[in-house]
């Protein structure tokens, strides 16, 4: 699978983003897919294909990096400078390298199809996660 590769020192929230801020459960880097664990209340870096159905529900992007137990930034929806190459009109998925965002063609067979959001630009993401909750 090939990753969009993300600058994180370029990842922006714009205008219209909805921002919150929680406690990172890992080092996160920003630009990375992360979910909330319920039983730690942490917030996770997402993965297509973990076993935990939890784990697969990215629900934000981490705006800035964080070590375990360090504040982490993030967006849940709007647009967002990505800090990676997209193509406009092309739809971001989640990928199965923890907190990976990829095309549709690079997730595999037995991956969870989570939408990450569309580009509206080669730099600029509309956020819209969707987990239908199904595999490939």
């Amino acid at each position: 699978m090939t990753d969009i590769v993300i600058t994180a020192s370029a990842v922006l929230a714009a205008s219209n983003a909805e921002r919150d801020q929680g406690i990172a459960g890992e080092a996160i880097t920003a630009g990375k897919a992360i979910y909330l664990a319920a039983a730690t209340n942490r917030w996770m870096l997402a993965d297509s294909n973990s076993a935990a159905a939890e784990a697969r529900q990215a629900k934000a992007i981490a705006l800035n990096g964080a070590s375990a137990g360090q504040p982490v930034a993030f967006q849940k929806s709007g647009d967002i400078t990505i800090g990676g190459t997209l193509v406009a009109g092309q739809a971001v998925y989640l990928s199965d390298t923890p907190g990976g965002l990829c095309p549709l063609a690079d997730v595999g067979s037995g991956e969870y199809v989570v939408l990450i959001g569309i580009a509206k630009s080669t730099s600029v993401l509309q956020l819209s996660f969707q987990y239908p909750g199904v595999a490939l």
